[in-house]
């Protein structure tokens, strides 16, 4: 039997007065979504419990059949195992953003979406600054997502702590002041310190500076911890699993799980990533023997976060018409299989920021009993009598049967 999770990343949203006071989901043209529905059943999932900060470290690791609350340990060591970095120990891994604020005020989280090479460039400024510090490393990634790295000195414990250093991840603050969010607790001056320092450097950077209005301005420094420890997703469930999406952070947790990672040309993390290749991928590797594909999209959620509601529902209708619908038609036809469609949070247009809350999702195929819910969405999913209060029961359940 083949199976497939399809992950349209913070879809999930509330009625919008600019789309008929439909949600994204109901907007959004998406038959092949409503087929499986249809075919199967439509359920509720909360996969980030309420003492969690929302995002796609805790709703993945959710959605992947692991107990947050059990396993999670900060965002950026996932993100890191997506590198191929090994944490010791008592190392660390912090997450790094470049971000333009202006007069205190984030005003883009990401600088634009900043290019590769302009990221690059910054990330050398920054390691010169560290003038060959051997416990803190900088690390490339992609455009506005990087990492730092810091290597625990003669295995003694670091600066930080896991359970009283906070930061704030800087999607979620998207036009307010950076003064009640900057990193505290144990380790927060060191972090506040290396964000001040990088100012400077940004300005004396004529690569980034060129971009003008859309430079950015600092870094900024987020998701810490170490490293996670997880049994393999085979041990778990018995399947061989396979990854694709163009975000380090699926990356990592696909890598952490035993996931082989599927790497697909033009595929970009972004609103213009190309869905029919994650399409085409997707069956190409059930067909090469792999048990189970994971096709995460991140275009939902970045159209939440920049608050386009109209390319929130066309990143849907992509999603369906290029990734659904090929890869629902090609498990049709190899016999027994099982389909299941669920992003890992809330993103909600009006906020720009990831939520708390439940998230709808679909699932159809062999052995499953189709319910009366004809449609994919929040309204639908709402009416449901399946509700999994812990999110990490639903691969339990999907690979079950229902």
């Amino acid at each position: 039997m083949k199976f497939a999770l399809v992950i349209p990343d913070g879809c999930a949203d509330e009625l919008q007065p600019s789309l008929g006071q439909k949600t994204p989901l109901q907007a959004a043209q998406v038959p092949h979504m409503d087929e499986v529905a249809r075919l199967g059943i439509v359920g509720q999932a909360d996969h980030v419990p309420a003492s969690m900060p929302s995002g796609s470290d805790v709703g993945t690791m959710s959605l992947f059949g692991y107990d947050p609350l059990k396993f999670h340990t900060g965002r950026a060591p996932i993100e890191a195992a997506a590198q191929g970095i090994t944490l010791g120990p008592e190392d660390w891994a912090i997450r790094c953003n470049f971000v333009t604020v202006v007069d205190d005020v984030m005003k883009s989280f990401t600088a634009s979406q900043i290019p590769n090479d302009v990221g690059a460039a910054l990330i050398e400024e920054l390691q010169r600054d560290q003038c060959g510090d051997p416990h803190w490393k900088y690390v490339t990634g992609v455009s506005y997502r990087n990492l730092l790295i810091y290597r625990a000195r003669d295995g003694q414990p670091g600066p930080f702590s896991m359970t009283e250093t906070t930061s704030t991840p800087p999607h979620d603050i998207t036009d307010q002041p950076l003064a009640p969010h900057l990193p505290g607790g144990p380790g927060g001056d060191v972090l506040r310190a290396l964000m001040e320092r990088s100012r400077p450097l940004f300005k004396n950077c004529a690569l980034n500076t060129a971009r003008g209005a859309q430079a950015a301005t600092q870094t900024w420094l987020w998701g810490q911890g170490k490293r996670p420890a997880f049994p393999s997703f085979q041990e778990r469930f018995g399947k061989r699993g396979a990854v694709i999406t163009a975000v380090d952070l699926l990356r990592g947790m696909g890598r952490l799980v035993g996931f082989e990672v599927v790497e697909v040309p033009g595929a970009t993390g972004y609103l213009d990533t190309d869905y029919a290749a994650k399409g085409r991928y997707a069956i190409d590797t059930l067909k090469s023997g792999m048990d189970f594909v994971v096709v995460h999209v991140e275009a939902t959620d970045e159209a939440s976060h920049e608050g386009h509601a109209n390319e929130k529902v066309k990143a849907l209708e992509n999603i369906d018409r290029h990734i659904v619908g090929p890869l629902h038609e090609y498990l049709k036809s190899q016999g027994e299989y099982r389909l299941v469609i669920c992003p890992d949070h809330p993103t909600f247009l009006r906020t720009k920021t990831h939520s708390h809350g439940y998230v709808p999702f679909t699932m159809c195929g062999t052995g499953i009993t189709a319910d009366d819910l004809t449609t994919y969405d929040e309204v639908a999913a709402a009416k449901t009598s399946v509700t999994l209060d812990q999110g990490c029961e639903l691969m339990p359940l999907f690979f079950r049967g229902a």
